[in-house]
């Protein structure tokens, strides 16, 4: 369901009506699951484990930096969005907090969104690189007032893992998607932020081409409710993610067309997709 999602934070012993304003697919959307569970695929690197349940989040195993794989535990709630948001030095979660209440790009200058994937009920994965600091993780699915939040820190390793190479990447940028307009099931995909704004990689999957085609056009055109009827199923590739950053992962989505897609709001009111943010592709097995 393409709408505006608000989600709200505790900030020290008060709580506020601060919110990570993010625009995308409502996490009690009708969500399309991938054909079987991604579980890690690559037992060399560190694993960090999140457990969430609509109420709590937890992190816990390696947390050191360099190339990790996040294998993420949902009960208790349809999916999770386990978002990791690295502080920059000095830095609170207050502020952080303070800055998302706000325009989104407020919270790059002080902190960097990092790992943002969907979390489908039950256990899957994803891979991330993270540099040694701070961090604070959210579930950003959480429809309570208080989302579920907590901190942890990533220690300096030795000798830091390397991811994989990816066998494709999709990244967002300044108001496009860039890679290959085909992906495979069972391909590892790397999804970037190339771009300088804040940026989602949301999908939503199309009866067959024309359709696809269909929802692209009536985005554009700021028509989300019609794009959203025509839709057969969504999925959250990345929720939210700063310059720079980059996360990876084995895709199991069911194969057809699907419409690439950033809900982001410029400060005029307009989401990215109206600027040209919509991009058909193709997943194949």
């Amino acid at each position: 369901m393409f709408q505006h999602k608000h989600i709200h934070a505790a900030v020290g012993a008060t709580v506020t009506a601060a919110a990570l304003a993010v625009t995308g697919v409502a996490a009690n959307a009708a969500v399309t699951r991938p054909a079987r569970p991604l579980v890690p695929s690559h037992a060399a690197l560190p694993k960090i484990f999140v457990a969430m349940n609509g109420k709590t989040i937890t992190v816990t195993g390696a947390k050191r930096s360099g190339g990790v794989e996040v294998v993420s535990k949902v009960t208790r709630e349809p999916q999770g969005e386990p978002t990791f948001v690295r502080l920059d030095r000095g830095v609170t979660e207050a502020q952080l907090f303070q800055a998302a209440a706000g325009d989104p790009n407020n919270i790059a200058l002080i902190a960097s969104v990092v790992f943002s994937p969907q979390a489908n009920k039950g256990i899957t994965s994803a891979q991330a690189n993270l540099a040694p600091g701070r961090y604070v993780a959210v579930d950003l699915a959480s429809n309570a007032k208080i989302p579920p939040h907590t901190q942890f820190t990533i220690r300096r390793a030795v000798s830091p893992a390397q991811l994989p190479r990816p066998q494709a990447t999709i990244a967002s940028i300044e108001f496009n998607f860039r890679g290959p307009g085909t992906l495979h099931d069972g391909e590892l995909v790397r999804f970037a932020n190339h771009g300088f704004l804040v940026h989602m990689i949301v999908a939503a999957r199309g009866r067959n081409a024309a359709g696809a085609r269909e929802i692209a056009r009536l985005l554009k055109a700021g028509k989300d409710s019609q794009a959203q009827r025509l839709a057969t199923g969504f999925y959250s590739f990345v929720n939210i993610m700063t310059h720079g950053a980059y996360q990876q992962q084995v895709i199991h989505n069911r194969t057809g067309y699907w419409v690439l897609a950033c809900f982001m709001d410029t400060q005029d009111g307009r989401e990215h997709t109206q600027l040209g943010m919509e991009r058909v592709i193709r997943i194949v097995r």
